[in-house]
């Protein structure tokens, strides 16, 4: 398996099954903000994330934000209107921040899962740090313009991975 390549393809975070997840032994969920839980397009987190969201601390399942959004304030809100910690300024795929959040919640690797919608960026940095990864399809197609750089070869990277719940 190669740094850019996930474990799991699912088409968005409320098909990742929570019961997978707790099956595999993991404790704690490091989610991506940006087009994972909140739709660029919009800023509001869908009731079906929120939902799940719900559902994953229900099982027991640490969450914690980990985000290259610079903007600490949006960030920080949508971390407390999520109800979990936040890493911003993660600087993904670096695996520091990922790290970071383990050592935060005193987790494993084995213990931790990246969700995220980015090859290049969520994917990457959950392999470096040793995790398990789950690749979600963008919520929305606005992006920065040097992710839309980067989707043109993620398209490349993603065309032989077919995406659970499609």
């Amino acid at each position: 398996m190669g740094v850019f390549t996930a474990t799991r393809y699912v088409a968005s975070l409320p098909q990742v099954s929570i019961d997978w997840l707790v099956g595999e032994g993991v404790s704690l969920v490091l989610l991506d903000r940006d087009n994972t839980c909140v739709p660029r397009d919009t800023r509001k987190v869908p009731a079906e994330v929120t939902a799940w969201l719900a559902g994953a601390r229900s099982a027991g399942l640490t969450l914690c934000l980990v985000s290259n959004n610079f903007h600490s304030g949006q960030v920080r809100a949508t971390a407390d209107e999520l109800g979990c910690e936040v890493v911003d300024h993660a600087m993904k795929p670096a695996p520091f921040a990922l790290r970071r959040a383990m050592e935060m919640h005193g987790a494993t690797p084995d213990k931790t899962v990246m969700i995220g919608d980015q090859v290049f960026t969520d994917v990457a940095a959950g392999n470096l740090a040793g995790v398990r990864t789950v690749l979600v399809r963008p919520q929305s197609r606005r992006d920065l313009w040097y992710t839309q750089v980067f989707r043109v070869f993620e398209l490349l990277a993603l065309r032989n991975h077919p995406f659970e719940g499609e």
